[in-house]
């Protein structure tokens, strides 16, 4: 290992404070440390620039340090930034919420989603006074709290009792779902999804046809406003079982529309959560929703059993709520969740047209809706596989551009310039690939290649 790697594993479990940052989701060639970002950009510490497509794990999409948001943030600061009643910013930022999105009649801030959607999870079972909770299993993270973590590989240190309450569920699958809820009938208190990851959900026609994947266009164009499909029915069948339906759109929020998915899928979930690019960086998160579970954590209701919700001495933090309000004005002002679309959408077709003039293209591609999409790296067999992802990886980093393990961010500082940057680096890395398939992997990459975040042992 390298030495910062080394120091950094000495003084942190894990060596980050996000397993997604650890050194064995990168390949051996990747900065080991940064210093700043700065618009699409990150920087090493020796001042080496990188064209991100990570952009803070997706907590960003309009782009490092920018002015008017760090501005704001600062100006709260100034102001004492925590203070001992709640702050004029605090109930600024609530009413901003409330108002954006049509679902939220209250909403509880947080400084990390994990904690978000663990409380809607407890107020849910305390709405509907039962324990089991449903989460989608194609979705990789809900929370680091015992009741999700219990249902991954990872179970150590999690009671066997307690992981026995979490079932899980395939997306797409309405008969899988209502099977496990017919099984468990009468003691299902919440079904927890993301609105959508690598699959959009299926949309049932009214002629009976079943519209399946990503439809491909710059920005999706099929009316889930007007039809019903899989989400709809989730919330049909959480409505007629009394199912508290949680939607967790820590990613989808502020990314596919500025009123979160559910305003383009037509949904209107029970509690929602919220985070990420929320604040564009800043350390803040959400949980809102229907006053009737949202105020079962309030104070002011004489003679009702409490439930103890979420009590941060942080999730007040001014500079954070302020970014939250700036955040949402640039938005709006900047039209840019728009520009996110049409800026993935001509990454994908660059990305898959130079695989297919490589010939390569069912090897390694890149599809998905145009404001999140997804990459797939597959060997000889047609297999996916971790050892040429991370070689892929290894050679975007060569020609200075950094990129997850699976899915990309944009941001509204990604612009033509970017692309012509990416364009030629995408070039470069699909030769080599295309070289590996026929000669071996084990020709070209150096060191190990990446490893799930979720798996037992080291």
């Amino acid at each position: 290992m390298k030495k910062k790697t080394l120091e950094l594993l000495k003084s942190i479990p894990g060596g980050a404070h996000t397993y997604s940052r650890g050194y064995d989701q990168f390949p051996f060639n990747a900065p080991e440390i940064l210093s700043r970002g700065k618009g699409a950009y990150v920087y090493d510490v020796i001042g080496k620039k990188y064209l991100d497509y990570s952009m803070g794990l997706r907590a960003l999409n309009i782009g490092y340090s920018e002015k008017s948001i760090s501005n704001a943030a600062i100006e709260q600061i100034n102001n004492g930034n925590n203070l001992s009643r709640p702050s004029i910013i605090e109930l600024k930022a609530a009413k901003k919420l409330i108002q954006l999105v049509k679902s939220a009649d209250m909403v509880k801030f947080s400084k990390n989603g994990s904690s978000s959607v663990t409380a809607a999870v407890k107020l849910a079972r305390a709405y509907t006074k039962k324990k089991i909770i449903l989460r989608c299993s194609n979705h990789p993270f809900f929370s680091y709290d015992d009741w999700f973590i219990g249902s991954t590989q990872v179970k150590r240190g999690i009671p066997k009792e307690i992981q026995k309450f979490t079932l899980s569920f395939r997306y797409n699958d309405i008969k899988g779902l209502k099977k496990i809820i017919k099984k468990n009938k009468g003691n299902i208190a919440c079904v927890v999804l993301e609105p959508v990851t690598t699959e959009c959900p299926d949309l049932y026609l009214k002629n009976k046809t079943i519209l399946k994947g990503c439809c491909g266009e710059k920005k999706c164009n099929r009316d889930y406003k007007n039809n019903n499909h899989f989400l709809k029915e989730v919330q049909k069948i959480c409505k007629k079982e009394r199912i508290v339906f949680i939607l967790d759109e820590m990613i989808t929020g502020f990314r596919w529309s500025l009123k979160g998915a559910q305003d383009f899928f037509g949904l209107d979930p029970d509690l929602t959560t919220f985070g990420k690019a929320m604040s564009n960086g800043f350390s803040l998160s959400a949980v809102c929703g229907k006053k009737k579970i949202m105020q079962l954590g309030s104070i002011e209701l004489k003679g009702r059993e409490r439930v103890f919700l979420l009590s941060s001495t942080y999730g007040g933090e001014m500079s954070s709520l302020a970014a939250f309000c700036e955040t949402l004005d640039f938005l709006k002002k900047n039209n840019v969740i728009n520009k996110i679309w049409e800026y993935g959408y001509k990454f994908k077709n660059i990305f898959n047209n130079i695989s297919k003039e490589l010939g390569i293209v069912n090897h390694v591609y890149c599809e998905g809706p145009s404001c999140a999409p997804y990459y797939y790296c597959k060997d000889k067999k047609l297999k996916n596989s971790l050892k040429f992802k991370t070689l892929f990886m290894q050679e975007m980093i060569n020609n200075k551009i950094i990129v997850p393990s699976s899915w990309l961010a944009f941001s509204y500082r990604h612009r033509n310039k970017e692309l012509d940057i990416t364009k030629k680096a995408l070039y470069k890395t699909l030769t080599i690939y295309k070289k590996a398939l026929f000669e071996g992997c084990c020709n070209y990459l150096v060191g190990d290649s990446i490893r799930p975040v979720f798996r037992k042992y080291n």
